[in-house]
């Protein structure tokens, strides 16, 4: 890809090791970038790579301002099944975009619009799990070709607010029984800290043996049990950590870890990402989410600028806390010889939604069913 402007050059990333050599300056153009999360962290996403991309598809554009870099498309070739361009990070990232950097955003824009519609000529672009105000939007609103946006998960989010004043926003009689809950943690002698970054990937290998074990016997996101996704963690928290995109919090009960949590952190956002406890703290009935949201609050307590993400699901667990249900997007951009391609795309999302809806009906009936039968 040659000069998109007298100032910015664009350029056509396809190699792993090249990539790899970008930590530096991605570090930079993402804290630079204020809508980015830890999800387009250059630790993040080069590990994720490395766990999950396949040689020969990697495609990341980049934006430079003599010679900074001020936007970058972290991308790779798949089929869905048909050709398509979509984010690194996968479905393990609550939220994928690009950077842009905040100084020249409207430059950098043009010139990675410019330079996406180049690649894409021979493939969709697929941005899933996009967050309301993310950098890519600004690419949708410059797209010349056919595009389209669509509704995907629902992720729920809190004020950036005190445990106190989250249970302030409870009715008396649920704000109560969460009081409760928190002081028998306190009666039972559980203790909380936060792992150095040099002791983090012995506490994340401890967080996976954890989650692994609280899960047993249960039904279980699967993918968390792989070993790609387990050394996809180990690799990239510690240096999320080292750079303030992570913390990883200890839980201890009678000088032994009974649980660990891994927060994720940005500017406007703090994160509970995943989290492992021992069955024996469900047996001594501590309420593990509420000890999870009392530290997270910690996080977040008194920056009103950010929120606090349950991240996506729509767990009922979740709705005890009275949050706000906000809504990813899905945008598609296409050229108008592939504009066929983002059609197939949509009517495959509307099938799959309407799949799910017939299911969730269904569910709902079957246990309807029961609690009548149990009456």
């Amino acid at each position: 890809m040659g000069v998109a402007d007298s100032a910015l050059t664009v350029e056509l990333c396809t190699d792993e090791a090249e990539f790899g050599s970008l930590a530096a300056a991605w570090a930079r153009l993402h804290r630079r970038c204020g809508t980015a999360t830890p999800f387009q962290s250059h630790a993040w996403l080069h590990s994720w790579w490395l766990s999950y991309g396949s040689r020969g598809r990697l495609r990341v554009v980049l934006v430079r301002r003599d010679g900074d870099l001020v936007a970058a498309a972290p991308l790779m070739r798949a089929y869905l099944p048909l050709p398509a361009l979509v984010p690194l990070g996968g479905a393990i990232s609550d939220f994928t975009d690009v950077l842009l950097d905040d100084a020249f955003a409207d430059e950098a824009a043009d010139a990675l619009a410019d330079g996406l519609s180049k690649l894409a000529r021979g493939a969709l672009i697929d941005f899933r799990e996009v967050r309301s105000g993310a950098a890519v939007e600004r690419i949708y609103e410059r797209w010349r070709g056919p595009r389209l946006r669509l509704v995907d998960s629902v992720c729920l989010e809190l004020p950036a607010a005190s445990m106190e004043e989250l249970l302030g926003r409870l009715p008396a009689p649920r704000a109560q029984r969460a009081r409760a809950k928190i002081r028998k943690l306190d009666a039972l002698g559980v203790e909380r800290r936060i792992v150095r970054h040099d002791e983090v990937d012995a506490s994340v290998r401890t967080l996976l043996r954890l989650h692994q074990l609280q899960w047993q016997g249960r039904k279980v996101t699967s993918e968390h049990l792989q070993p790609r996704f387990s050394e996809h963690l180990i690799r990239s928290v510690g240096l999320m950590v080292r750079a303030g995109d992570a913390v990883v919090t200890e839980f201890r009960l009678d000088d032994a870890v009974v649980a660990a949590d891994l927060t994720l952190l940005s500017p406007h956002l703090v994160g509970g990402y995943l989290y492992g406890a021992h069955p024996q703290l469900r047996e001594r009935k501590v309420d593990v989410a509420t000890m999870l949201l009392n530290a997270c609050t910690e996080h977040a307590e008194g920056d009103r600028s950010r929120v606090l993400s349950l991240l996506r699901g729509n767990e009922p667990y979740k709705h005890h806390w009275r949050p706000e249900a906000v809504t990813n997007h899905r945008l598609l951009l296409a050229r108008r010889r592939t504009a066929p391609v983002l059609r197939a795309a949509a009517w495959d999302a509307a099938a799959r939604s309407r799949g799910k809806e017939f299911l969730r009906k269904r569910r709902e009936r079957r246990e309807h069913q029961e609690r009548q039968e149990r009456s």
